[in-house]
């Protein structure tokens, strides 16, 4: 990764942008891991990739968000123009006008969020799919087959025994893998976290970062319901979402699958998102149990 601050975000918009040169640039608080996040003014932002695997996001989102936004029933990023490689920055870059709202975190009503996500979520798999993009590099596979991360996810689980009931870990996962999605492919956002979830007085207001989106299985966006919502909302949620039970499943192999190599990487190094990483398993294995 390459280090993006304000002064560099400055030089890239007084040489292509003069005309929003005498904006102030802030840090977005929060402004993300991988993209970089910056407001310029008020009511404008730019979102630069920050290393070579996020790059391929930029040119698919100001493809389809412009497509997808009108017919989803919350609003998204919408480009307002693209900045091309200049200064000492590499890659091509963006600026978004500005979405109000909080994230997610301080919901409190989590059964109402659940059913206005599935709400939006339902919609989206709506959308004519036909000619978006497949799973692969660009969104890590997000919509694609899980066996693409079946070696890491054994490996994960070895390296845990005796930390998590590696057991039950490894029966999730196999059940998740002996499932595929069998309808046509159709839209997913590919991060559906509380992160990219805003609010506004309580209520989803606008769903953001759709860098891992994409066209394939949904089982993906699922996730949230062991990273966020609690049972009675998880609950909810399901109920809301309309998806089969061989989807859920999948979604359990989707959200152990990071749980764990999160754990790994950071149980010795990140105490806080190693006891996030160990909730999410314990969720996961709670709920494939009922």
């Amino acid at each position: 990764m390459i280090e993006i601050d304000a002064t560099l975000v400055q030089q890239l918009i007084c040489t292509q942008f003069p005309q929003w040169a005498e904006l102030p640039i802030t840090p977005v608080e929060n402004g993300g891991w991988d993209n970089r996040t910056f407001h310029l003014g008020d009511r404008m932002s730019v979102r630069l990739p920050s290393a070579p695997a996020y790059v391929a996001q930029v040119e698919k989102e100001h493809r389809w968000l412009p497509v997808l936004g009108p017919q989803l029933p919350l609003p998204i990023p919408i480009p307002l123009a693209r900045g091309a490689p200049g200064v000492s920055y590499p890659w091509p870059w963006s600026i978004y006008g500005w979405l109000d709202g909080k994230p997610a975190d301080c919901v409190h009503d989590l059964d109402r969020f659940a059913r206005d996500l599935a709400r939006f979520l339902s919609t989206l798999r709506g959308i004519d799919a036909s000619d978006g993009p497949a799973a692969g590099a660009h969104n890590f596979h997000r919509g694609g087959s899980l066996t693409v991360y079946d070696t890491e996810t054994r490996e994960a689980i070895v390296k845990l025994v005796g930390e998590i009931d590696a057991a039950a870990a490894t029966q999730v996962w196999d059940r998740a893998l002996t499932t595929s999605w069998q309808g046509p492919p159709v839209w997913l956002h590919g991060d559906v976290a509380a992160s990219n979830l805003l609010v506004s007085e309580g209520r989803l207001c606008a769903v953001i970062d759709f860098g891992c989106a994409g066209v394939g299985d949904p089982s993906c966006d699922l996730v949230i319901a062991w990273t966020f919502l609690d049972p009675t909302s998880r609950n909810t949620f399901r109920s809301a979402i309309g998806l089969d039970p061989a989807t859920w499943e999948r979604a359990r192999g989707w959200a152990i699958w990071k749980a764990l190599i999160t754990l790994v990487r950071h149980r010795d190094t990140n105490p806080a998102e190693a006891k996030k990483a160990a909730q999410i398993i314990r969720n996961v294995l709670d709920d494939h149990s009922l």
